[in-house]
């Protein structure tokens, strides 16, 4: 098979957060099961000059934006085996930062008629176009529209993976026509709750809707957590799955990771406690012999912050520390902010994307939390165990398929099912408890180091929801 994954970020070009991890390290865990992978992304103004000197221009074509006509210059790299396409236009996509300006309906409107009108003058011709997050919706419902029908695009099967269906491209009707081009015959693709709603559009007009966690396919069907979308997604079940995500296990490898102070594997873990070590060192706490508890996550609501800010002092007060990285709505910046200034010798902030940081407090910290809300699938967890770093995580979304409590067998976490902090201040307690037997406690760390969260098996999924779609 070929697959063209169309992405707003991936890794090694650009990324804010875990799509560009899925869309750099899944094709090519595809491409090693034998099938042609190949990505297509904007060029970014924040593209490195490391991966832009390994692009070469192909071509330029115009693209239709309603009714604008707009450069797209098209350029290729290829890296690791797979073909990356870059969409180059300055206007879009020649500025600080990826997203949150005010004309991003625009900007993706045409990253998207570009990516169908670029098949016409790649050598790629792919079998299935899998598109990703409400960036990439309007691929599937333009080529609905479109393209279904015209020589060469024929053939072709559209698969749309929901990484999270809080952000779904909402717009007012205006943009319809006055920026999408379509008509209002096909309006109720797009019109949802009195708006235009791109994903929405991929919910209707996709061959194939994919979830990244199996738990996350089932409980997007709940009004508590479809954000509104409840209503057109049951009846969408037919095409709906859900594939747990993966991780890049090369890059997140203690036994390997130039990152961290020591390097250790499951058959011998000795060098943690070295990382351990240096890790209290660099964030300027002293060792008080009780367990260090590591955060990194976006400081927003749907991550359970609040459970945490409601029970972070009394947990702190106990003597456990906190090494905590991250950033996102100022008043959980504050707070954790106001808590490092309270107890410097237990509470560490450091706000930004700090990735050789974020190593190190997986190799160093003890136990690592996610107390969310909702978690489509969730990486940090897998990260986390990886490292024998022990997630204490809420059972939702792909935390509930990848987290066994230790209270039953083979338990490589521990977990709590109701979003309730005294719940998760309970679950901390028996991770403490357990954390004072030491020999029970290194089990648990090779249980955790065991766990195969790589990429293959996932990869194998795709395969065959991909071959499945083919044969239709």
């Amino acid at each position: 098979m070929n697959i063209l994954f169309a992405a707003s970020e991936a890794v090694p070009f650009a990324a804010s957060g875990g799509l560009a991890d899925v869309a750099g390290s899944l094709p090519r865990a595809i491409s090693e099961k034998g099938h042609k992978c190949a990505v297509v992304m904007p060029l970014y103004r924040s593209v490195p000059d490391k991966q832009r000197k390994k692009m070469t221009f192909i071509t330029n074509i115009t693209v239709d934006v309603s009714w604008r006509k707009q450069y797209c210059g098209i350029y290729k790299a290829d890296i690791d085996g797979i073909t990356y396409f870059l969409i180059d236009n300055e206007y879009y996509f020649d500025r600080e930062g990826m997203y949150g300006f005010y004309d991003d309906c625009e900007r993706f409107v045409f990253f998207d008629r570009a990516v169908l009108e670029m098949l016409k003058v790649i050598s790629f011709k792919p079998d299935i176009l899998c598109c990703n997050d409400w960036q990439t919706a309007l691929i599937p419902v333009y080529y609905h529209v479109y393209y279904r029908y015209q020589q060469g695009y024929d053939s072709i099967k559209t698969a749309f993976i929901i990484h999270n269906i809080e952000y779904q491209g909402s717009f007012g009707k205006e943009v319809l026509g006055e920026v999408m081009g379509i008509s209002s015959y096909n309006a109720g693709l797009l019109e949802y709750d009195g708006r235009i709603n791109m994903l929405k559009g991929a919910l209707e007009t996709a061959d194939q809707l994919i979830t990244v966690s199996p738990s996350y396919a089932w409980e997007i069907l709940d009004p508590w957590y479809a954000h509104g979308l409840d209503r057109i997604l049951v009846t969408k079940q037919h095409k709906l799955c859900g594939i747990l995500n993966g991780i890049d296990t090369r890059l997140y490898d203690p036994s390997t990771d130039p990152e961290i102070e020591k390097n250790y594997s499951a058959e011998d873990i000795s060098g943690k406690a070295e990382c351990r070590k240096a890790l209290l060192k660099e964030l300027h706490m002293l060792d008080n012999g009780q367990p260090v508890i590591g955060i990194v996550t976006r400081f927003v609501n749907h991550k359970g912050l609040d459970l945490i800010r409601c029970m972070m002092e009394e947990i702190v007060r106990t003597g456990v520390k906190f090494a905590v990285l991250g950033s996102g709505e100022k008043m959980y910046e504050d707070f954790f902010l106001e808590m490092a200034r309270r107890y410097p010798d237990r509470v560490s902030v450091s706000l930004g994307f700090l990735p050789e940081l974020s190593h190190r407090i997986y190799a160093g910290s003890d136990m690592f939390l996610m107390p969310s809300k909702s978690e489509p699938c969730g990486l940090t967890q897998m990260i986390s165990q990886r490292y024998g770093t022990i997630p204490i995580v809420r059972e939702t979304g792909g935390l509930r398929d990848t987290v066994r409590d230790n209270g039953g067998e083979n338990g490589n976490g521990f977990t709590f099912k109701t979003y309730n902090a005294n719940d998760m201040a309970d679950a901390i307690s028996r991770a403490r408890k357990t954390y004072a037997d030491k020999a029970e406690w290194e089990s648990l760390i090779k249980r955790a180091m065991k766990c195969d969260n790589s990429w293959s098996e996932a990869a194998g999924e795709y395969v065959k929801v991909f071959e499945g779609l083919i044969e239709s």
